[in-house]
């Protein structure tokens, strides 16, 4: 047999053995193919052009994966260098020399890597229609299905998969020359150690992993500064490693004081499974633990970014919002509006400047959430005349606002409902008294700098405003439809064209234009750049560890199997051998995902509670954004879990207990 059809042979095989692994490579070149085709797919591009942004994300993201891959496979081909060590041995003692030796294992781990990338570029076909139809919803444009490949994107997949695969089995060739046949055949057996030995280590290292754990989270969650972030990653970083370590290494000295718990039940049978391995278990989970931190933290933090844009969107009131600080450019835009763009409804309005900064000072001193901490002309508290209020209110289709004698109605975000009704102090105007009167929270374009106020608004009946000095002008429409991007860029630009035609520059501080339909846009926009990319690795990084547990579990089923047969010979039944086996892929699978839940969760809820009160709610609140980010992680978890078990029943369990 020539030695290329002996490597595809055992490619075969190998894949076979293998199969989760092949098939997460298979995923993991889809995934690859389909980020590729965004990045080089002219339509998305059109959509808007800060998608160029999102090209980098992806780019970087993929850098990142090929990272994350390429420690898959070289540790997958490590793992199965040493399962396979004594039929290499035996090449070498029937004649072969060790780099031809060395030349076979790399063919045929190439070979399924090759293979691989033949299955995932068409799926990635799919996995890219998929996305591609996501962002074109997002953009409101239209989606036709068509089944093309992109050479670009083939061409830069592979580029990725020479790189993952090149370095890994680079090294375990150059590991395979260097061998001899003793090393080989024995290579498997090598005698393992603990990596802590002495108790009082190891309880001194598990105390301080936990307060590294603990720091690193609170540092995390309080990081105002890149630096601070920086160390509190490398705190749980310690405590990861640090856990694993002292806890894996202490599981013999537990049972060593309380032996007769290690003769319970199946506690024999779960510590073998638990000490074999001793020496590097708890790097191994360590490692992996710190993928699925990873994993849950970076689609947490997508989720809370696409949470933060979405809301951002539903507090846009008016369908066009052009605020100045003086009237002409407002007639101008007026005027231009009407000329370019079909509108239902207009009003032009007037924002008065307030009293004082007593109730700015009172929400600083009470409300949850307040950001006023430097001088703003804003910090007076806008007035509005009620006539303005009320053609506005009925231009958004809103319920009528009745006006009462000598009061004034507050209009405010729904958050600051509560503490503003606790106000309840009279307005001095022109030598009259205003009692404060109902509050409202309808969305009225008071999350701008330049709205309707920020945060909050006073309306007061139109004569008290006579005395005002005049702080903005404004103009609200709502049009027949939602505008283009064409007809937004070609309204702003005659703006800009009549400023040079003699009228003073709409180029200023206080010139603003809000359109829906272009926030729309940059919503998608930054939801894109955000939410892909880091779906993207927390979907590589959670398929990455569980598949090396699954590898390592799955590659101990003969061991297995003869384990369970000599438990049978010696009076276990049936029940009490698949309470055992299930025992032991439980304590295996959970262990990894303790502390990344007990890390993500404070986490992920305190960087929901970061944000500005109002926009995390419904589909986008914490309690949803947490239970959603552990249910796709555990969903794609689970899958793995469920291919384990379902292997290891068929494959250690005898026909007749299975």
């Amino acid at each position: 047999m020539t030695l290329s059809k002996l490597s595809l042979r055992n490619a075969k095989r190998q894949a076979g053995d293998y199969l989760i692994y092949f098939v997460t490579i298979v995923m993991v070149c889809a995934m690859l193919y389909a980020f590729n085709c965004l990045v080089f797919s002219k339509e998305i591009h059109n959509l808007s052009g800060l998608l160029d942004n999102m090209t980098l994300m992806i780019v970087l993201a993929s850098i990142v994966v090929v990272f994350i891959i390429g420690w898959l496979v070289s540790y997958t081909t490590g793992f199965m260098l040493s399962r396979r060590s004594r039929e290499l041995g035996t090449y070498l003692l029937i004649g072969l020399e060790n780099k031809q030796v060395a030349r076979l294992f790399f063919l045929e781990n190439l070979s399924v890597g090759g293979v691989a990338l033949l299955f995932g570029i068409p799926f990635g076909n799919l996995l890219y229609q998929a996305l591609r139809a996501i962002l074109l919803t997002m953009f409101s444009a239209p989606y036709h299905f068509h089944y093309r490949f992109s050479l670009k994107a083939i061409v830069l997949t592979l580029l990725y998969f020479s790189a993952i695969y090149f370095f890994a089995l680079f090294r375990s060739r150059k590991r395979i020359r260097r061998m001899k046949i003793y090393d080989l055949i024995y290579f498997e057996r090598q005698n393992e150690a603990e990596l802590v030995k002495k108790s009082k280590t190891r309880k001194t290292l598990f105390v301080i992993s936990i307060i590294l754990g603990i720091a690193g989270t609170l540092m995390l969650m309080a990081a105002t500064k890149l630096l601070i972030g920086v160390i509190g990653a490398g705190c749980i970083i310690a405590f990861i490693y640090g856990f694993f370590t002292s806890f894996s290494s202490g599981v013999p000295a537990y049972f060593e004081r309380k032996p007769e718990r290690k003769y319970q039940g199946q506690n024999l049978m779960i510590f073998r499974a638990l000490t074999s391995k001793l020496a590097t278990m708890g790097i191994v989970m360590a490692t992996i633990s710190l993928l699925f931190t990873a994993t849950l933290l970076t689609e947490g933090a997508g989720m809370v970014f696409n949470g933060i844009f979405q809301g951002r969107l539903e507090k846009n009131a008016f369908d066009l919002l052009f605020v100045s600080d003086q009237e002409s450019h407002v007639e101008q835009c007026l005027e231009s509006m009407a000329e370019q763009i079909p509108l239902t409804a207009s009003w032009q309005y007037k924002l008065y400047q307030g009293v004082d900064d007593s109730l700015v000072t009172y929400l600083e001193e009470t409300a949850g959430y307040y950001p006023f901490s430097y001088s703003h002309d804003y910090n007076s508290g806008l007035f509005m005349a009620y006539s303005d209020y009320a053609a506005l209110r009925d231009m958004l289709g809103l319920p009528i606002a009745e006006s009462e004698p000598d009061h004034y109605i507050i209009h405010c975000m729904p958050y600051l409902e509560e503490t503003l009704s606790r106000w309840n102090q009279p307005l001095s105007l022109d030598g009259k008294t205003l009692s404060q009167g109902r509050i409202y929270t309808e969305q009225f374009a008071q999350n701008n700098w330049n709205g309707n106020g920020h945060q909050f608004l006073l309306i007061v009946p139109d004569e008290a405003c006579v005395s005002r000095p005049i702080l903005r002008y404004a103009v609200a429409a709502m049009t027949e439809y939602n505008i283009t991007k064409e007809q937004y860029e070609t309204l702003q630009n005659s703006l800009f064209v009549r400023a040079m035609d003699g009228i003073n520059s709409l180029k200023n501080d206080w010139d603003y234009m809000y359109s829906k339909a272009s926030l729309v846009r940059e919503v998608a926009v930054w939801s894109a750049m955000s939410s892909f990319p880091l779906f993207y690795l927390a979907l590589v990084l959670a398929m990455t560890a569980a598949t090396v547990l699954t590898v390592q579990q799955l590659s101990e089923a003969g061991r297995y199997r003869r384990q369970f047969e000599l438990l049978r010979k010696l009076g276990m039944d049936s029940r009490e051998i698949r309470k055992t086996l299930f025992r032991q892929l439980a304590i295996y699978y959970l262990m990894p995902v303790i502390p990344p839940v007990m890390i993500a969760i404070p986490f992920i809820l305190d960087l929901c509670n970061a944000v500005e009160p109002g926009t995390m709610v419904g589909v986008n609140s914490p309690p949803v954004i947490l239970a959603v980010s552990l249910g796709l992680f555990f969903l794609v978890y689970l899958l793995y879990t469920v291919i384990a078990f379902i292997n290891m029943k068929r494959n250690v369990l005898p026909d007749h207990i299975s």
